[in-house]
């Protein structure tokens, strides 16, 4: 069985934590691991690491080897796709590239899944995983049911028909509906939260493309390079609404494990422990009178006095301050932020590079100051600005500094002063972290101010 695991979404629900540079299945909600490499050990008891195909696009490449390194799983395959085409185009190219690259035959399982659910009660996991193979082996096209145990308008819904197997025959999938139509099924019980995760066979997948959507088909049915070359020509389509809804193979298992896509804040709020008040509190927070309410700090001090079902999110760049239950609406804010151009809606203050990160830590009228990680045996481009001097200050590790044609190595609590129009490099030679101070003057400090040379 290949595991496909889907790692390219942008998605900003999780605003301000989660933002278009740094999307949600590489954050780290109150374990060590980030949700990518928790998916990644969540499948080892079932599959290879060799058996396992990451999805993703280049601006998240250095984010999913630095995960893969994180949980011992660098042998897994990463799959880049050339441009965003959603989840039908995405999964017919990772098909392709079992069958052509790995080897994969007609009748061999692929689970897909998401990147950035919660799941716990692993030995469960792992038994509705072994049904799905079974039952995709018999031609279904296997998805998991989560038990709708509360009326939630922020999912897809799975209707049920007769039984089948593990599971059921399935019926309808049902939109994301409205609070009174969500009551409805719960009520009827036999509607399940689609999870978007599900298992068929490699041929089975690339048939019922052929019957549903035949373009994609076409350009995923020759090789692997020519479906990639062709990747964006494909339509931009789900997986749900491309197959799954049209299909009379469809079949879901529930899933009896605890599951959560950690879509909304008020489902963070779920998934964390509270105190005696039903207060979440993560970070330097001092909750006063306050109950069921989620407290979330990064850089500050965060202090509520008689907090009643809140939901207050803090970076060093933004606060969020919402009622339990309107969580869903972050949405409509990061679209407000885009509309008006604001760098908040894609970037944090810290953003990450192939070679390490860089931190704004505060400016002003002529000067930008930063916080700059190199990490070991890494370096940056050597460059030049037209309109900004750098002075760099080492403040851990040992910097080895290109400046014009000298190259000196600049050690802690030494610096260095890079002139305009000087071209210059940095790079870490040694076996820690280089960590400098970078504070640049001039009258334009915007990144377009860059002259590579290599």
């Amino acid at each position: 069985m290949k595991i496909i695991i889907l790692a390219g979404g942008g998605g900003t629900r999780l605003f301000p934590l989660s933002r278009t540079c740094f999307p949600k299945q590489f954050m780290k909600l109150g374990n060590e691991q980030s949700l990518l490499a928790q998916t990644v050990i969540r499948f080892m008891p079932v599959a290879k690491v060799a058996d396992m195909v990451i999805v993703t696009n280049q601006e998240y490449i250095h984010h999913v080897r630095a995960e893969l390194a994180a949980c011992g799983a660098m042998g897994a395959h990463i799959l880049l796709e050339p441009v965003g085409r959603n989840t039908a185009p995405a999964i017919a190219l990772a098909a392709r590239y079992c069958i052509d690259e790995l080897g994969a035959g007609e009748d061999e399982v692929m689970f897909v899944t998401p990147s950035d659910h919660i799941i716990r009660q692993n030995d469960l996991f792992i038994k509705s995983v072994r049904q799905a193979e079974e039952m995709a082996q018999q031609d279904h096209i296997v998805t998991f049911g989560i038990k709708s145990n509360k009326p939630e308008i922020g999912y897809g819904y799975i209707e049920a028909g007769e039984a089948c197997g593990y599971g059921f025959a399935v019926k309808s999938f049902k939109e994301k509906p409205s609070q009174e139509v969500a009551e409805e099924y719960v009520a009827a019980g036999r509607y399940y939260w689609n999870s978007g995760m599900f298992a068929v066979t490699m041929g089975q997948i690339m048939r019922e493309l052929r019957t549903y959507q035949p373009e994609i088909y076409q350009l995923a049915s020759t090789n692997y390079e020519d479906a990639l070359a062709q990747f964006k020509n494909m339509p931009n389509i789900s997986i749900d609404y491309a197959v799954a809804e049209k299909s009379d193979k469809v079949v879901t298992i529930p899933l009896l494990a605890y599951w959560n896509d950690i879509g909304s804040w008020d489902a963070i709020y779920d998934v964390l422990d509270k105190d005696q008040n039903g207060n979440a509190v993560k970070g330097d927070c001092i909750p006063i009178d306050c109950t069921n309410t989620l407290m979330l700090g990064r850089s500050r001090l965060i202090a509520g006095i008689g907090l009643e079902d809140l939901l207050v999110v803090e970076t060093d760049d933004v606060i969020v301050v919402a009622k339990k239950g309107e969580s869903q609406k972050v949405k409509d804010l990061v679209n407000e932020l885009k509309e008006q151009g604001r760098r908040e809606a894609d970037e944090h203050t810290t953003l990450y590079r192939p070679w390490g990160s860089v931190t704004v830590l505060g400016g002003g009228p002529g000067y930008k100051m930063k916080q700059v990680r190199v990490n070991p045996g890494q370096g940056l481009s050597l460059q030049m600005h037209y309109h900004r001097t750098e002075h760099w200050i080492v403040t851990g590790g040992t910097a080895q500094v290109t400046l014009g044609d000298e190259v000196k190595m600049v050690h802690e609590n030494e610096s260095v002063f890079i002139p305009m129009s000087t071209k210059h490099r940095l790079e870490n030679p040694g076996r820690i972290p280089l960590e400098i101070i970078e504070v640049q003057n001039g009258k334009y400090l915007e990144e377009d101010d860059i002259v590579r040379f290599d």
